[in-house]
């Protein structure tokens, strides 16, 4: 086999260090926040991810692509990222389930990647620095001229994204997880109806409210009170998405009106800190966020392990009275999940529905049917 030729492909962050290797994936110039995730696996599912939104990814496992990918593996309809950095790249995926490979998948929907780099030393240096800005291109090869376009790009605080990933339209999702991955459902015998505000939902969440029998609507962001209660929800879905939560104004401001019928209302990620936000708290962007699949969360002597990802956390301390933490990550002791000690509101700062990932948070599904049980 004729060897590939190789195209050379630089790496610029704001603070000014840069970094050559080589371009796999589309050509091109990018900017946006650069960011590590430590997953061992599931690159496609982070790629694919609309929380990702906006940022370059890290990936820390040293081979990224083995696995090639596939349309079942895609939690939106394409990527959702502005680049991915890896140690070194598969051209020729092994796998049952593969149907095309990274580089070329990438290349199709024109996203730029660079490999070459000493991904743990760029990682050690976020966990240093924080998340920061940075530049990938095929095209520019002068740090300097790159580094100009990274310092005028603007920081992921206070940006809403949200309105770039949710739906335009609302639409009914009906399709359950696949019989040869599922675990642990509990289908309700009844047919609750729930209404999902999209924020950047990921295609697995649907899939797992529908496989414990809940009737799901899929609706955009700013949707009116009015309009959602067309439907006569049974109980409200809060999804996660990217970008700053409290620059999600529609998202607020929606929420607060939705909370006031008392509803049983759960949130993830975005969704979980849009419900914090709605009930007067405050949040905060983190240093360099939380995003893999191995994540302790729990309160009590009680532990998960969970998928994160996210920049962004709720303050504890400005938290009402009327709401408890349930779950704290254990790694820096920030809010992981929180509930209303009156009222049937809870949400948590990671994703019970990952997959891949640990399942020992899916019991929140049950909960949320519990709920409108109940209710």
């Amino acid at each position: 086999m004729a060897q590939r030729e190789k195209q050379p492909a630089l790496l610029v962050l704001a603070d000014g260090s840069s970094y050559s290797g080589w371009s796999f994936g589309a050509k091109g110039t990018v900017v946006g926040e650069v960011v590590f995730n430590t997953g061992m696996t599931g690159y496609q599912e982070v790629l694919t991810d609309p929380s990702y939104l906006g940022q370059i990814v890290i990936f820390t496992y040293p081979e990224l692509g083995n696995t090639g990918v596939n349309p079942e593996d895609e939690e939106s309809a394409h990527p959702q990222v502005k680049a991915a950095i890896a140690r070194n790249v598969t051209y020729r995926p092994s796998n049952w389930r593969s149907t095309q490979s990274l580089p070329d998948y990438l290349r199709e929907y024109k996203i730029p990647g660079i490999y070459g780099i000493d991904t743990r030393a760029l990682t050690r240096k976020i966990r240093s620095l924080g998340a920061i800005n940075g530049g990938i291109s095929t095209e520019i090869l002068d740090s300097a001229r790159l580094l100009s376009l990274v310092r005028e790009a603007p920081s992921m605080a206070g940006l809403n994204l949200v309105k770039e990933v949710t739906t335009q339209a609302v639409y009914e999702w009906s399709e359950e997880t696949n019989n040869k991955w599922e675990f642990a459902t509990a289908k309700s015998e009844q047919n609750f109806t729930v209404v999902a505000i999209d924020f950047g939902v990921k295609r697995n969440i649907l899939r797992r409210l529908a496989s414990y029998g809940c009737r799901v609507i899929v609706v955009p962001a700013n949707t009116s009170l009015e309009q959602i209660l067309e439907y006569d929800p049974d109980g409200i879905f809060l999804s996660n998405g990217p970008g700053d939560p409290a620059a999600v104004k529609e998202g607020i401001s929606i929420t607060k009106e939705l909370l006031k019928l008392q509803k049983p209302t759960f949130g993830i990620c975005m969704g979980h800190q849009i419900l914090g936000l709605s009930l007067g708290a405050e949040t905060f962007k983190l240093k360099f966020g939380h995003r893999g699949l191995n994540q302790p969360a729990g309160l009590q002597q009680q532990v998960e392990i969970t998928s994160q990802n996210h920049g962004f956390a709720i303050a504890s301390d400005s938290l009402g009275a009327d709401v408890e933490i349930t779950h704290l990550n254990l790694n820096d002791r920030t809010v992981a999940g929180l509930q209303h000690k009156t009222l049937p509101f809870f949400s948590v700062q990671y994703h019970p529905e990952a997959s891949p990932g640990p399942h020992d948070a899916d019991y929140l599904f049950e909960k949320f049917v519990k709920m409108m049980t109940d209710g």
